[in-house]
């Protein structure tokens, strides 16, 4: 395993092109020669993220990070990375796909903005014969050939969250004063482990009364997480969700305005929480309670804050884990964004070279909070990528 130092998130502009190896002008960073250890040529991966804020910049990071480490095993590998400038800008997106493919890129890596929008620009890039790779789900998309899926169900990491949100409200687990259970042995507090932890539990005493932020109203992502949150939620009589879900489109502005008005809605003593499906709408909502000092900054290590209003989100970024740190996050679910860009970038260069790839990685989303957050940025430990190997098995 390898740790990796989170690099600070960097807000691009509207479309964001950014070429990057582990390679300079200077000819001690030019990989070598084919004859003499190296790979023959450039292997450039055309990564499109659907925006530009932080959670999509910190996969980049890490696509820059694999890619600089490739560089110093012989394979020169150059990231293009592209973006609409919001998440709802899907013709961007396909645009953007369209244009790889018109160029030849080596291989794709795509976070779909809309899932159904960029079938068809797929279908190009299958039928051009460059792989294709989508980062942010595991549910396999009908209609088009994927190589690799590297992420996470959508359902079960908002699932995990509602966990968190049972636990901190008086049930089992790490969070508030309900029945403390030991992490696992490896950290991972994944949903198999919430799962096995609340088999037979006697939820009770467990009560709160909560709102959703949901990303862009109807679709596939805000649509899974809503339904695992749900899942989890419902195990406890005493958890009542109030009113409808407002959308946030993933945005940290329209989260906080969605905050606002739930926050005006349900006065104090009203509202107990607030669960975000995304990082950027949770810090969004965070900055909106804290504005009316009615944000819970516990950080979950005790009883809930009477009459405050406690904020659970998704994805897990440097600045989120920060937030959790300084408890203005009580719970984040993980989403990997490092390891898409780090796994990312290794599956890419191996389809590339003609070698196979695992077509599944869960990077199995897991409870972060104050009692392991440092077991996260800035010092994310990732897999070790055999880069020399894939460098001598290279069919280019």
């Amino acid at each position: 395993m390898r740790a990796v130092r989170g690099l600070v998130p960097v807000f691009a502009m509207a479309l964001v092109l950014t070429a990057c190896s582990g390679n300079g002008d200077n000819d001690d960073d030019t990989p070598p020669p084919a004859d003499e250890g190296g790979v023959e040529g450039t292997i450039t991966i055309g990564w499109t993220p659907p925006d530009v804020t932080g959670v999509f910049q910190t996969a980049t990071d890490y696509f820059e990070e694999a890619a600089a480490q490739a560089g110093e095993a012989g394979i020169d590998v150059q990231v293009d990375t592209r973006s609409p400038t919001t998440h709802t800008a899907f013709a961007d997106q396909v645009a953007i796909i369209e244009d790889f493919v018109t160029r030849g890129v080596d291989a794709i890596v795509i976070s779909p903005a809309d899932t159904e929008a960029i079938k068809p620009a797929i279908v190009q890039a299958n039928d051009a014969g460059i792989p294709v790779i989508l980062v942010n789900l595991l549910e396999e998309q009908e209609g088009i050939d994927v190589a690799a899926y590297i992420g996470f169900d959508n359902s079960d990491a908002a699932e995990v969250s509602g966990y968190a949100v049972l636990d901190y409200f008086g049930g089992p687990g790490v969070l508030g004063s309900g029945e403390a259970v030991d992490p696992p042995d490896d950290g991972y507090l994944d949903l198999a482990w919430w799962k096995s932890v609340y088999e037979g539990a006697d939820l009770s005493s467990v009560s709160a009364r909560g709102v959703v932020i949901e990303g862009i109203a109807g679709d596939f992502f805000s649509n899974a997480r809503k339904t695992g949150f749900s899942n989890a939620v419902s195990l406890a009589s005493g958890i009542e969700i109030l009113g409808e879900p407002i959308a946030g489109d993933w945005n940290r502005e329209k989260g906080t305005a969605a905050a606002e008005d739930f926050l005006s809605q349900y006065g104090e003593g009203q509202l107990d929480f607030i669960w975000a499906a995304s990082n950027e709408m949770g810090l969004g909502a965070a900055a909106a309670a804290g504005q009316r000092n009615r944000l819970d900054t516990s950080g979950g290590q005790s009883e809930p804050e009477a009459g405050m209003v406690a904020v659970f989100t998704n994805d897990v970024t440097p600045e989120s884990v920060d937030a959790i740190r300084e408890g203005r996050i009580v719970a984040e679910t993980h989403h990997g964004f490092a390891e898409w860009g780090w796994l990312g970038t290794a599956a890419a260069v191996r389809l590339a070279c003609g070698l196979d790839v695992e077509q599944f990685q869960d990077i199995r989303p897991r409870t972060v909070y104050q009692g392991n957050a440092d077991d996260f940025y800035p010092n994310m430990t990732l897999p070790e990528i055999p880069w020399n190997e894939i460098a001598e098995g290279c069919q280019r």
